[in-house]
Formats: structure tokens, C-alpha cells, sequence
């Protein structure tokens, strides 16, 4: 067969002389092609909606990180994953526990009314416009997708439930909940409403992290100990999630399945012994005093090395970048944009209530002098089964 011919038409030697056609079957073929003309337009209809970016909420302004992403989603020249996604609207509502919280959400909010203002002479004057609105109603009305951004982890719960019943895509903006119990109450929603939800910290997605679960000089992940900020001085509500950007980078290296965890504190430091179902170990140093830095020391079956820093590159032979492309909250946004767009969460729900069992069976060690606490026996602790 001729490779231009189309394989629905019959070869030459096989097809009927014109004259022999019956008359009906040519009435058909005529019906056909005028009701293909019919449906053009529908089709191009069809593919203009398909060519729409989709629409995103934020609910909560006191966290900056909704403005990181706005900044990324608007920006006319975004391109690849980024594109097709517009932040559209917020309700700018804070968080009242937080002393900081009223005048970051004014900030937030002076920052947002730039975008597309006539009067702007920055770049941001070319964004697109996001409406600030006066209700979660107004909120869902505008919006194909939501995420939560304030900074109390105690109101996710409450803010969740009404975007997970009107079905609207939802990503949960670090940290998901300020409890095991409340973040397994917005998963096991998100299942009875089919709704896809996920939350993650930014580090998860930095170059300079997840390039070292597979990085050439270090091979097979053995072993990792990471280190980051533990704000003493924060809000009480963030104490149950102060670990959780380095524990994100942890899970990010070494990837789910611990068994036991082990706690130990002091005025200078919080330390957690994490041991794998497979025997492997991963530390967490939580820095109360001195220079704050978060990175991690990776242990291979070909190599140790240090990992990269946030919003940067991995290292080459032991050499951290620091002058290459700062990725930011870029890496988060591209799957942001991707599971807004209809993919799949980046985070399972599994792994995501894992790290909250870890950070509770550290609690539960650290009140029990040290001893080692199963993870599983924490989740069986919750009541019914979980998502």
C-alpha cells in the first residue's frame, strides 16, 4: 500500500466502478460529509475551551507562597508546564493566632492589585489581574482548582471541606494539616468526594534534592542525614510541623516505607532516627542555634556526597552550585501547574500521612525518653481505615 493511501480505503483493484454505486450508499456518504460540516464548528468550540488555562484560587493570603506561585502562573511569557494555568482570584483572609498575619496579608494583597494595574511601571503590569473576593463561594464560582495558603495549619481542615465538595482540585499549601488526626480527615474527604488534593514543601521538588535519589556518584541510596531550621521562637500551632521541610527532603532522597522512629531533644538541637523497612537509616537535625542551613550528606553504594542547597542544582564531585539558575518555588509550580491541568497528584496521600506519622511517633518518643516507636502503631492508633 501506497504509505500516503489511508488503510480505510480500499485498493484500487478492489473498488466498484463510480456507476455501480448504488444510489443509497452515495446518499449516505452525502449525509456524512454534511454533517461533519455540521459538527466543525462544535469541534473547533470544543478545542477553544480545551485551549482555556485553567483557573486557579487562593483561599488565605498570609503566606507568601501563594504570591510565588500567582508570579509564576501570570506571567504572560510563562511557557512548558507553566503555561496554561492563571491564578484568577483570592480571598484574602489571614490567619488570627499569627501576629505577623494582618499585615503579611496586606502585603500579599497590595502585591497581587499590581498585577495588570494600568498604572504599574514594572513588569507586572503585563500579568494577569487577580480579583480579590469576599467569600469561599465567590472563590469556587471563579475558580477550576484552589489552593489553600494561610498560614495557621489548624484552619486546612475547615477551609478544605468546602472546596473538596464542589470538587474543585485542591493543593494544600505546607503544611497540610497541624495534626496526624486533621490531615487524615482531609484525605479520607478528598476520597469521598473524588476530589484530588495533595500538599507538599517546595524542597521536595529543588533540583539540588530530588537529583540525588539516582545522582551518578552516589548510586543506590543507602542512607541519608538531612538538617534544616527548627524555629523555636515560631507560633506554637507550627510546632507539630517544624520538621517538615527537611523531613520532605528525607522522604524526597530515600523515598517511603520507615518502621521506627526515634526522638531526642536539647536546647540546641531536635534529632529523629528514622530506620526503613529495608534496614537503611535517615537522620534528622533540627537546628534550634546557630547558622541555619538545609541541605543533607547522602550515603550511596557507589559514593557519599553532600546534596545540593534549596533552589539550586546537585553537586559535582562533592562541589555545590550556587551560581546556575535559582529554581525557587519553579520546581513546585511545574507540578502544581501539571496536576491542575488533570495529571495525577506528585504526592501520594500514603506518603504524605507517612511524614505526619513520623513526626508523631517523634513526639511520642521524645515524651518516652527516646525509645524507638513504630510508625505503623501510630496509624492504627487512627480510627478507621485510612485513605
Amino acid at each position: 500500500m501506497n504509505p500516503r493511501e489511508s488503510p480505510f480505503v480500499l485498493p484500487a483493484s478492489h473498488r466498484l466502478p463510480t456507476t455501480k454505486i448504488a444510489p443509497a450508499i452515495r446518499l449516505g456518504w452525502l449525509l456524512l460529509a454534511a454533517w461533519m460540516v455540521l459538527l466543525s464548528p462544535m469541534a473547533v468550540t470544543l478545542q477553544a475551551q480545551s485551549s482555556k488555562p485553567v483557573r486557579v484560587g487562593i483561599l488565605g493570603l498570609d503566606n507568601y507562597q501563594g504570591v510565588a506561585y500567582a508570579e509564576l502562573f501570570n506571567n504572560p511569557k510563562a511557557e512548558g508546564d507553566l503555561a496554561g494555568v492563571q491564578v484568577v482570584a483570592a480571598y484574602p483572609i489571614g490567619s488570627d493566632d499569627y501576629p505577623e498575619s494582618a499585615a503579611l496579608m496586606a502585603r500579599w494583597q497590595a502585591t497581587l492589585a499590581r498585577f495588570g494595574a494600568a498604572n504599574e511601571k514594572s513588569a507586572l503590569k503585563d500579568f494577569h489581574p487577580v480579583a480579590m473576593v469576599d467569600s469561599v463561594e465567590a472563590l469556587l464560582g471563579a475558580s477550576d482548582a484552589v489552593m489553600i495558603m494561610s498560614l495557621d495549619g489548624r484552619l486546612h481542615l475547615r477551609q478544605a471541606g468546602p472546596v473538596l465538595k464542589a470538587g474543585k482540585r485542591l493543593y494544600v499549601g505546607r503544611p497540610l494539616a497541624s495534626s496526624l488526626a486533621d490531615a487524615v480527615a482531609i484525605f479520607k474527604l478528598a476520597e469521598a468526594t473524588r476530589t484530588p488534593c495533595f500538599s507538599s514543601s517546595q524542597h521536595r521538588f529543588s533540583p539540588g534534592f530530588f537529583g540525588m535519589r539516582n545522582h551518578p556518584e552516589v548510586g543506590r541510596v543507602l542512607g541519608c542525614d538531612v538538617y534544616g531550621g527548627y524555629e523555636v521562637k515560631g507560633a506554637k500551632a507550627d510546632e507539630f510541623i517544624r520538621p517538615l521541610h527537611s523531613l520532605e527532603t528525607l522522604y524526597t532522597i530515600m523515598g517511603p516505607g520507615v518502621e521506627t522512629v526515634r526522638c531526642a531533644a536539647s536546647p540546641l538541637a531536635e534529632s529523629f532516627t528514622l530506620v526503613w523497612k529495608d534496614g537503611r537509616v535517615g537522620t534528622y537535625r533540627g537546628i534550634k542555634e546557630g547558622k541555619v542551613k538545609y541541605s543533607a550528606t547522602v550515603f550511596g553504594d557507589l559514593g557519599v556526597s553532600t546534596a545540593g542547597i534549596y533552589g539550586h542544582g546537585v553537586p559535582v564531585q562533592g562541589v555545590v552550585p550556587t551560581h546556575d539558575k535559582y529554581m525557587g518555588y519553579e520546581g513546585m509550580a511545574r507540578e502544581m501547574a501539571k496536576f491542575f491541568k488533570g495529571g495525577p497528584p506528585p504526592v501520594t496521600s500514603g506518603e504524605t500521612l507517612e511524614i505526619f506519622a513520623v513526626l508523631q511517633a517523634a513526639e511520642q518518643s521524645k515524651a518516652r525518653q527516646g525509645v524507638a516507636v513504630p510508625v505503623a502503631e501510630v496509624l492504627k492508633a487512627m480510627a478507621g481505615p485510612l485513605p
